[in-house]
């Protein structure tokens, strides 16, 4: 079966995890996933994330985090699609949650969450978000 989103898949992983109350997953390995993953450990979301190499396949294993038994993911997204492209402009950047999320935009310089992207005053692709 051929994936034709990969960070959806992803997404979809962990927060299958997440509510399987597991300890970590296991994702398709991609540039963009490990600087999603990077992402979601400087904020808090994860515990740590670590490249795994299954013979002919690349993997991600991402160690979840928990507060107590309850995890700290309550919800993670995917809000543009391939076949409907969501793009914001710096100025139009909404804060998720009023700012207790984080999102995820594609930019010029990378993946950069929503405050690092109105700082630096960069638009791009709304690819998810996760509370």
């Amino acid at each position: 079966m051929s994936k034709t989103d990969p960070i959806a898949d992803t997404f979809t992983l962990i927060r299958n995890a997440v509510r399987s109350a597991k300890e970590d997953v296991m994702v398709p390995h991609s540039r963009l996933i490990l600087k999603v993953c990077d992402i979601l450990k400087r904020d808090g979301y994860i515990e740590n994330f670590a490249e795994a190499d299954l013979g002919n396949f690349h993997k991600i294993k991402i160690y979840l985090r928990y507060a107590g038994k309850k995890s700290v993911i309550t919800q993670i997204k995917r809000v543009s699609k391939p076949g409907n492209r969501v793009y914001v402009r710096h100025g139009k950047i909404r804060h998720v949650l009023q700012g207790y999320g984080t999102a995820f935009i594609s930019t010029s310089s990378g993946i950069l969450t929503d405050k690092e992207a109105k700082e630096k005053g960069l638009g791009g692709e709304f690819v998810g978000m996760v509370w």
